[in-house]
C-alpha cells in the first residue's frame, strides 16, 4: 500500500514538473517569434520593404518543419525533440548575432533600387532557423498538454493556461526590446540589437541545460513498433477538416488587427490626422491584450465548459463583432485607450468598427487551444504526427493575411474583412459538426495494433 501511494505521488511531481515545463516553453514560443518584428524595424530603415521579412522566414519555416518535427518526435521522443528545438533557437540567435559582425560595401544583388547587403542575408537565414526552432517547440508543446490533461476539457484547460503564458511574453518582449534598444532611428544598427540578442542566446542555453535534466514524459516509450502504422492522421475526417481550421484561424488571428493597422494608418480611410502610425498599433494593441484575457478566462473554465461550446460561441461571436464592423461607417466615432512602448498611454477618437474589430481578440484567444484539441482527440498514437501536420499549416498566417491585404488594397479595408468572415463561418461549422470523430473503428493503440499487424503476417 505503502509503495502504490509513493508511486502515485512521484507519478504526480513528474506531470507537475512536466506541465511548467512545457508551460515555459509556450512562452518561449511567443519570446521567439515577437522578436522578428522589433528586429524587422531596425532593417525597415535599411531597406523599405523589409520590415516583415524576418517574420516571414518565421512563417516560412513551419511549412517545411511541420511535417518533419511530427516524424521527429515520433522517433525520438518529446525530451529530446525538445532540447534540439533549443539547440536551434540558440544557433539561430547566434546567426543573427553574425549579422552585427559582417559589413561590406558591395551589395550582392538589389530590389526596388536598393542595395542588399550580405549581413542582411544572413539575418534571414537566422529568422528562418529560429522559425524551425518554434515549429519544433510547438510540436512539442501541443500534444503534451492534452495529453498531460487526459485530453477532453482538462486537455483543453492545460492548454489555454499555457496560451495565457504565451500571450503574456508576446506582450512583455516587445518591452524588452524597447528598454534596451531604446528609439529605433533609420541609423540604428544590428550593433545596437547585440545585447539584445545575447541575453536571448543565454536563455535557450540555460534552458537548455535546465531541460537536460527534467524528466519528461514520452508516452510513446517502451511501445513496440512491429512494423509500419496502418494509417495515419489524415484517415480521421476531424483531424483533416481541423487540419483546415488551424490554417484559418491563424490567418483571422494575424489578419484581423494587421489590417486594423493599415485601416487606422490611413487618414483618408479612418479620419485619424494626428500622428494615425502610433496610435493605429496602440489601438491594434488591446487585441492582444484581449488574447491574454480571454486565454486567463478560458484556462479557468475550460475544466467545466467543453473545447466545442467555447470555439461554437466564440465564432459565432466573432462573426457577429467583424459583420458589425463592416456595416458600421467610419463617421461614427469612439475614444479608445492603447498602450505603444514609444508613447505610454494615448487616447484617440477612432471609427467604431476599430473597437468591433479589436473586440474580436477575446474571442480568437480560445481558438487554438480549442481547434488543436478537438482535431487530436481520440488519436492515440497519430498524435504525435498530426502536430507536426498542425505546425506546417500555421503558414496560414502569412498566406491569408497577404490575400486579405490583397483585398483591402484592390477593393477597401472594410470590404477585405469578408474573408474572415468566411473563415470564421468554416470554423463554427467545425465547431458544431466538422469536430466528430467518425472514425473510432480505426484502432489508435499501439499495442491492439501492432498485434494486428502481427496477425495479419
Amino acid at each position: 500500500m505503502g509503495t502504490t501511494t509513493t508511486t502515485a505521488a512521484a507519478q504526480k511531481r513528474v506531470r507537475l514538473v512536466a506541465i511548467i515545463t512545457m508551460f515555459f516553453l509556450f512562452a518561449m514560443i511567443a519570446f521567439v517569434t515577437n522578436l522578428a518584428a522589433p528586429l524587422g524595424t531596425v532593417w525597415k530603415g535599411h531597406y523599405s520593404w523589409a520590415g516583415m521579412m524576418g517574420n516571414l522566414m518565421n512563417f516560412a519555416a513551419y511549412l517545411f518543419m511541420g511535417i518533419p518535427a511530427g516524424k521527429l518526435l515520433q522517433r525520438i521522443g518529446y525530451k529530446r525533440t525538445t532540447l534540439w528545438a533549443l539547440a536551434l533557437g540558440f544557433i539561430g540567435m547566434g546567426i543573427q548575432y553574425l549579422s552585427s559582425c559582417v559589413g561590406g560595401s558591395t551589395p550582392l544583388f538589389s530590389i526596388s533600387g536598393e542595395p542588399v547587403m550580405l549581413n542582411f542575408i544572413i539575418y534571414l537565414l537566422g529568422a528562418f532557423t529560429g522559425g524551425f526552432c518554434v515549429c519544433m517547440l510547438n510540436t512539442v508543446v501541443n500534444p503534451m498538454l492534452s495529453l498531460l490533461g487526459g485530453g477532453g476539457n482538462k486537455g483543453n484547460q492545460l492548454l489555454q493556461a499555457g496560451g495565457t503564458l504565451n500571450s503574456l511574453s508576446a506582450t512583455l518582449t516587445p518591452v524588452l526590446v524597447g528598454i534596451l534598444v531604446g528609439q529605433v532611428t533609420p541609423q540604428t544598427s544590428m550593433l545596437e540589437i547585440v545585447p539584445l540578442l545575447w541575453i536571448a542566446m543565454g536563455v535557450f542555453a540555460l534552458s537548455f541545460i535546465i531541460i537536460s535534466f527534467i524528466a519528461i514524459p514520452e508516452p510513446e516509450k517502451g511501445l513496440t513498433r512491429s512494423g509500419k502504422a496502418p494509417h495515419s492522421p489524415w484517415n480521421f475526417r476531424h483531424t483533416v477538416l481541423g487540419v483546415i481550421g488551424i490554417f484559418f484561424y491563424v490567418g483571422i488571428e494575424v489578419g484581423i488587427p494587421g489590417t486594423l493597422i493599415f485601416y487606422l494608418s490611413d487618414s483618408a480611410a479612418s479620419g485619424i490626422t494626428d500622428n494615425a502610425t502610433s496610435i493605429a498599433t496602440a489601438v491594434a494593441a488591446v487585441y492582444w491584450l484581449l488574447m491574454l484575457i480571454g486565454r486567463m478566462t478560458s484556462s479557468v473554465i475550460s475544466g467545466k465548459v467543453s473545447s466545442r461550446s467555447q470555439l461554437t460561441v466564440a465564432s459565432s461571436l466573432a462573426i457577429l463583432l467583424v459583420i458589425g464592423a463592416i456595416l458600421t461607417p467610419a463617421s461614427v466615432r469612439i475614444t479608445m485607450i492603447g498602450y505603444s512602448v514609444e508613447d505610454g498611454f494615448t487616447t484617440a477618437a477612432v471609427p467604431m468598427s476599430a473597437l468591433l474589430l479589436v473586440l474580436t481578440g477575446f474571442c480568437t484567444s480560445v481558438m487554438w487551444g480549442g481547434i488543436f484539441n478537438l482535431a487530436v482527440e481520440g488519436l492515440g498514437r497519430y498524435t504525435a504526427q498530426a502536430s507536426g501536420i498542425f505546425m506546417m499549416m500555421v503558414v496560414g498566417g502569412g498566406i491569408m493575411p497577404y490575400i486579405q491585404e490583397y483585398i483591402a488594397r484592390t477593393a477597401g479595408y472594410m470590404i477585405s474583412y469578408w474573408l474572415p468572415i468566411l473563415m470564421l463561418a468554416y470554423l463554427l461549422y467545425y465547431a458544431l459538426r466538422g469536430c466528430q470523430n467518425v472514425n473510432r473503428d480505426i484502432p489508435v493503440d499501439y499495442e491492439q495494433t501492432d498485434l494486428e499487424i502481427q496477425d495479419s503476417l
